[in-house]
């Protein structure tokens, strides 16, 4: 593990960091999703891909990185970027998975691997629509001190800056940004996914121009119990450069 301290916008941003195959010319980077840290997707690619050197990045306030502020989904694209440019490494390719999936494709890589990717706002169930309803009716009678009683499994022991930040960030239309990536994309998706349903999926395969959708058998983390086949396509997937 290595650290970097960036700047941004007047903070400073304490970012940990892995490195494999530092001596390969092209890279890759890998961002993972809300909750999440850059030792899931070492533990799902860290294996493959030995032709690329790959990135594996811990988010601020995820895994071992820092974070005080409150931040948007353009924030944490800009703070990755501002990171890469420390360290003097433009990739080839970046693999985002759900929240990392509009990161990636903010960074408008050449080539661009999204994994269950979160940016579509899909219908809520009855039952999630319900129990907004019911918070907004009684917040104005406890504040805060419901939130824990409501908040998502997502958002459930954060600290303030980052509950206000998962509300920049979960019901954010990226369908015109995942539209201005022209360039080509594989789209990977866990067939019983429930996080980010595979319509989802669908949708923005035919948003991307360059898209092309392949569906794997699993839920959000798919890529885990399939890593082989995954792994697989993207590597068909760039070599093809």
């Amino acid at each position: 593990m290595a650290l970097k301290r960036i700047t941004y916008n007047g903070q400073s941003f304490r970012l940990s960091y892995d490195i494999l195959n530092p001596s390969k010319e092209k890279s890759i980077l890998f961002l993972h999703g809300w909750g999440s840290s850059k030792e899931l997707m070492r533990q799902a690619f860290g294996s493959g891909l030995s032709d690329f050197r790959h990135i594996y990045l811990d988010l601020p306030g995820f895994g071992k990185s820092d974070n005080d502020a409150v931040l948007t989904t353009h924030d944490y694209a800009a703070i990755t970027g501002a990171f890469l440019e420390a360290l003097d490494i433009r990739p080839f390719a970046a693999a985002g998975h759900s929240f990392g999936g509009k990161v990636a494709t903010l960074l408008q890589p050449e080539r661009l691997i999204l994994l269950s990717s979160a940016g579509i706002v899909m219908p809520k169930p009855l039952k999630v629509r319900a129990k907004i309803a019911l918070f907004k009716l009684l917040k104005p009678f406890g504040g805060d001190e419901l939130r824990k009683f409501f908040v998502s499994a997502d958002a459930a022991g954060m600290p303030q800056n980052m509950y206000e930040t998962f509300k920049n960030v979960v019901d954010e239309n990226f369908k015109s940004s995942f539209a201005a990536f022209t360039s080509p994309a594989l789209i990977c998706w866990g067939m019983n996914d429930t996080a980010t349903p595979l319509e989802a999926g669908r949708i923005i395969a035919e948003t991307m121009p360059e898209a092309t959708l392949h569906i794997f058998e699993g839920d959000h983390y798919f890529f885990l119990k399939r890593k082989e086949e995954v792994l697989r396509r993207m590597e068909a997937f760039l070599e093809t450069v």
